[in-house]
């Protein structure tokens, strides 16, 4: 039988898990593994069992949202084995942007249906300073409300408590100065929020379409959202973002495999939905290829 460690977080979402795990269990033993359930009991447990003994296993499996994910994937990008074990994902948090993107289901019984028949796909990840992300290393207007935005919120009204935490972000908005190189470019702007990205869903939300976002070409996305000069401004801002319209006037949109971005002061950032730390200097880099995680067949 084929190895599998199953990572679950019981305070993801609004705790399916919890009621469906005997199930889950029983559907991966029938399909050929021999499971072990690992419940996580504090931050960055996952990174460290699987620093630990991850080597073992033939399929890693976690359940959880983005932030349990992240901590998956950190795990995994400091094994040694290769290649190293297959990853399948159960995303049962309140947004999910990384499974929108993958198209991998959202509900439990058709994600166990995916990581067993679905096909292993080799995907990009990111590296932020000395810290990895899945799918989003962010900073400015917004970035705090997934981490900030209370559990019981969270688990009480789901995508809606973002909204509520984001309206009372919205007189924390300021303009950021930003100096930005890539291999070919150099931009120096005031923004109010920038995103390097390697998914097409950020915040719940549709970002940039499938035929910019590949997410095993080796690139990423940075997204610069100008800083308006005036409440006029700030109100096109608002419709150009609703509209999807990424025109110069509003956005700086560029392709990277790699990103420094340097600051006049500390700036905090977000890394998967969770807090990343603040720096003036962040080096931002795509990792191409480094995981293999399940995705349905026809994808």
């Amino acid at each position: 039988m084929k190895k599998m460690l199953l990572f679950v977080n019981p305070a993801a979402g609004r705790e399916e898990m919890q009621h469906a795990l005997m199930d889950v269990i029983s559907r991966f033993t029938a399909a050929g593994y021999d499971v072990t359930c690992h419940p996580t009991q504090k931050p960055r447990d996952i990174s460290e069992v699987l620093a630990d003994r991850g080597a073992d296993y033939d399929m890693i499996v976690t359940c959880g949202g983005d932030g349990t994910l992240n901590e998956t994937v950190t795990g995994m990008m400091h094994l040694n084995k290769k290649p190293k074990p297959v990853l399948g994902y159960i995303p049962a948090g309140t947004v999910n942007d990384f499974a929108t993107s993958l198209h991998i289901p959202k509900t439990i019984p058709e994600a166990v249906a995916n990581i067993i028949e679905g096909v292993p796909f080799p995907v990009d990840m990111g590296g932020f300073n000395d810290q990895y992300f899945t799918y989003v290393a962010a900073f400015g207007a917004f970035t705090k409300v997934s981490y900030a935005t209370p559990h019981a919120s969270k688990q009480a009204l789901g995508r809606a408590a973002y909204l509520l935490e984001g309206v009372r972000s919205l007189g924390d908005i300021h303009p950021i100065h930003v100096a930005v190189k890539t291999e070919d470019t150099e931009i120096e702007d005031d923004v109010i929020l920038g995103m390097v990205t390697n998914a097409t869903s950020v915040g719940g939300f549709r970002a940039l379409d499938d035929d910019i976002v590949k997410m095993d070409d080796g690139l990423n996305e940075l997204v610069l959202v100008r800083a308006p000069k005036d409440l006029v401004g700030f109100n096109n801002l608002m419709g150009a973002l609703l509209l999807r319209d990424f025109s110069p006037e509003y956005f700086h949109i560029l392709q990277s495999a790699y990103v420094t971005l340097e600051f006049d002061e500390p700036v905090a950032w977000t890394l998967d939905g969770e807090y990343g730390g603040e720096t003036s200097k962040a080096d931002i880099i795509n990792i191409n290829k480094p995981v293999r995680i399940m995705v349905p067949g026809q994808e």
